[in-house]
């Protein structure tokens, strides 16, 4: 496994009231967010990234209010067309 090392201030952590480890992890899960939000990996990596299990991840989409479902407009009028 690789470690990755982050160095932020203590301010930083103290604004977010979370100890390193929290931070950590809230950090992992918006950028598993983000890239699945962005479409640049399946669910189940962003929940690899996020350290959790694919329907933990699922969970986290919907209580954040986000779409479970990506949708890629240009593929969907591709086979609209096609029909």
């Amino acid at each position: 496994m690789v470690e990755v090392i982050l160095n932020m201030s203590e301010e930083v952590l103290s604004a977010r009231r979370k100890s390193p480890q929290e931070f950590g992890q809230e950090m992992r899960l918006a950028a598993a967010i983000f890239w699945y939000q962005q479409g640049e990996i399946s669910q189940e990596k962003a929940a690899q990234v996020a350290g959790l299990n694919r329907r933990d991840f699922l969970t986290m989409l919907a209580l954040e209010k986000i779409d479970v479902f990506q949708v890629d407009f240009a593929d969907l009028d591709r086979e609209l067309e096609g029909e």
